[in-house]
């Protein structure tokens, strides 16, 4: 039986590892990204000159920040494995793998949030104040709304690092597209199987690009 052959009697696990690529992400960025947008936001506003200055908070979190962030994700996984335990009661599987790139992205978009936030006109903060305005309405109503359309963008970046994690997640038994080109392409030696887990991944990957690329412009030109 040829690669191709092997490919089509293997459609329905295909099929299910796209869904479970789907699920992973999407928790994960549900995640993730409210974890982020906390950190990130933390960051900014806790800054000399912020809304909610407080140096020991800001040093503590860039400390937090930068320990976990540069930490390569295969290893984090090993690392977040006893967190995961406690959260879902497993170190492996797809749970689990929601558990670690949840945590690992959160660090990746919290800087990413951070960074679109100061880029925020300070004249528009300070106009805030002078009305009378506190600061938590001010995050909520002026700061993160001014940066929603970078926003956006940021956020469409993470999304495609979270779909790079998921693949990497295969590692601890989760499923997934990344799971089904190593265990049905890699290790039985099918090109067939390994290359149309990529061409999906990729499609993907640029679909989201668009919309996110489309939701920002949107946005912005309002």
């Amino acid at each position: 039986m040829d690669g191709l052959e092997k490919l089509i009697d293997l459609m329905p696990q295909f099929l299910s590892d796209t869904g479970k690529t789907f699920y992973i992400v999407g928790l994960s960025m549900i995640f993730g990204g409210i974890g982020g947008l906390i950190i990130g936001t933390t960051l900014y506003v806790t800054r000399s000159g912020g809304v909610l200055a407080n140096r020991a908070v800001q040093a503590i979190a860039g400390f937090v920040v930068n320990f976990f962030r540069p930490i390569p994700f295969l290893i984090f996984i090993a690392v977040a494995q006893p967190l995961a335990r406690v959260v879902v009661g497993t170190g492996i599987g797809d749970e689990a793998a929601i558990v670690a790139i949840s945590v690992a992205a959160s660090f990746g978009i919290g800087r990413i949030v951070e960074q679109n936030l100061v880029s925020v006109d300070p004249g528009v903060i300070e106009a805030a104040r002078a009305m009378g305005a506190g600061p938590w309405r001010i995050i909520r109503t002026v700061i993160l709304p001014e940066a929603f359309g970078p926003l956006i963008l940021g956020y469409t970046f993470a999304t495609i690092a979270v779909i790079d994690m998921s693949a990497v997640a295969g590692f601890i038994g989760s499923g997934g597209l990344g799971n089904f080109a190593i265990v049905y392409g890699y290790r039985q030696y099918n090109d067939w199987a390994t290359w149309a887990a990529v061409l999906i991944i990729v499609i993907i990957v640029s679909i989201v690009q668009a919309l996110g690329n489309a939701w920002s412009r949107k946005v912005m030109r309002r």
